[in-house]
């Protein structure tokens, strides 16, 4: 009896060593134990070098980068292959309005002030509540991260619902309220909007995934009043002002015509301009106003495909970044896009400079890539967090797949992700050191009981417009 006692200690003694400490131990060096750990990938750091690793790990623990390297001895919980695929930081959307997916193709080849005042705005009085901008906002996420957007910013009514359901489906989102002067689907005036916004901001403070902006929505559909008054509210909490300056050309004559001032300069005039202001489309700039923009920090959102469709113009987005003003890139809502494709959008983007500037070396693919990444991070004030792939950061991270036919040869991953690649390639989606999207299948969304809601509400929509 004692002899089998003694003999199961020594077994215990053994199995300790060989499966518990051995493992921990290799070579007398202690290995850290990852939550996961992404193995092999072209690593595109996005870090102050711009570094592209080939075959390194990524190792993420406790939600955050904790190892960039080559060492084959690491162990983790779970392990993603990414061996031969480009691994980034996710794309960052810096402007959008996600609800709006629900509208998709109702008002197409329009003027945007016939779009707005002739369509849209009626079918938002009409239509939307809570519950739309709920479901509308789940199929737009589900889109996005398809798509490989981690993190978006966005502009809408009711934006506690879509906070809700990016809290839900675990991707990193800043959200506004549109404030204007007059009533609007969720507030009836701007004071009951401020209000909303303030309790927007003190609901979501501390959460992993969601920020809080304040919005008013433009120049021309805000008082000087509420513009100063939204940005004081932005600055008595820090969060990110956000809004649409010199989309168009009336918007530019008008205000020229109002104030003897261009849009930007009108807002300069306002004080509300700064690093936590982030101009969406910004598309007619006179010489002074890049000196404004780069002088008060300001962060600028491309919205190449939206200007096209509306025919508002092309926005000098090269000529911004060699003055040295941070840009980033946004879908803008699909109603004025008809898609959440940021691989569409990084492409276009690209190529519309080229065209402006009659360069071919306007905006290359790695200013694009950065644009969508640590420029977007940046633009919502987040750039200390996402944004690279460094030791210390969030793991928002995607992995690429670039084994199909369209995807082959490589030889440049920055020309590839702008060029070449699509939403179909996006394998992997990492938000806040969690898996949201394997293998192409998203796990924190049930895809087709959203696509059911969504045509439910097209058959009702649908049929009242008849």
């Amino acid at each position: 009896m004692v002899f089998n006692i003694f003999v199961l200690i020594k077994n215990c003694i053994i199995f300790i060593l060989c499966f518990v400490v051995l493992p921990c131990c290799v070579y007398g060096k202690e290995v850290e134990m990852f939550d996961i750990l992404i193995k092999d990938g072209i690593v595109l750091t996005i870090n102050g070098n711009n570094e592209v690793l080939k075959g390194a790990h990524i190792g993420i623990k406790d939600k955050k980068i904790a190892y960039i390297g080559k060492d084959d001895n690491l162990l983790a919980e779970q392990y993603i292959d990414a061996s031969d695929k480009i691994v980034l930081p996710g794309f960052v959307n810096t402007h959008t309005h996600v609800p709006m997916s629900i509208f998709k193709g109702i008002a197409d080849d329009l003027p945007l002030d016939v779009w707005l005042n002739d369509y849209i705005w009626p079918l938002e009085s009409k239509y939307m509540d809570k519950e739309t901008v709920y479901k509308a906002s789940l199929a737009s996420i589900a889109e996005m991260i398809h798509s490989g957007i981690t993190t978006f910013n966005d502009m809408y009514f009711f934006e506690n619902e879509v906070a809700r359901a990016a809290n839900e489906t675990s991707i990193r989102a800043v959200v506004s309220e549109t404030l204007m002067d007059g009533k609007t689907v969720n507030s009836k005036n701007f004071v009951e909007g401020l209000a909303y916004s303030e309790w927007l901001i003190k609901k979501w403070q501390g959460n992993d995934l969601i920020n809080v902006g304040v919005a008013p929505h433009a120049p021309y559909t805000a008082s000087s009043d509420l513009l100063i008054k939204a940005k004081e509210l932005a600055n008595r909490y820090g969060v990110i002002y956000h809004i649409h300056l010199s989309e168009t050309k009336n918007e530019y004559n008008t205000i020229k015509k109002e104030y003897n001032s261009t849009p930007v300069e009108y807002l300069d005039n306002l004080g509300v301009l700064d690093k936590l202001t982030m101009a969406a489309h910004v598309v007619y700039l006179e010489k002074n106003d890049f000196d404004i923009l780069k002088n008060r920090k300001v962060s600028v959102s491309h919205n190449p495909e939206s200007n096209m469709k509306l025919a508002s113009g092309i926005s000098p987005v090269y000529g911004m970044l060699r003055h040295g003003i941070n840009v980033s890139l946004g879908t803008d809502g699909v109603a004025s896009n008809n898609d959440l494709d940021f691989f569409d959008t990084m492409d276009i983007a690209a190529k519309l400079q080229k065209v402006y500037y009659m360069d071919p070396v306007a905006l290359n693919a790695q200013e694009v890539v950065m644009a969508a990444t640590l420029g977007g991070a940046k633009a919502l004030n987040l750039d200390q967090y996402v944004g690279s792939i460094e030791i210390g950061k969030l793991a928002d991270i995607i992995i690429l797949n670039i084994d199909d036919m369209h995807a082959i040869p490589l030889y440049n991953p920055f020309s590839q992700i702008v060029y070449t690649l699509n939403p179909a390639d996006v394998s992997y989606s990492i938000i806040n050191g969690k898996i949201v999207m394997a293998k192409g299948n998203i796990l924190t969304i049930d895809e087709e009981a959203i696509k059911e809601s969504i045509i439910e509400l097209q058959k009702f929509i649908s049929n009242d417009l008849q």
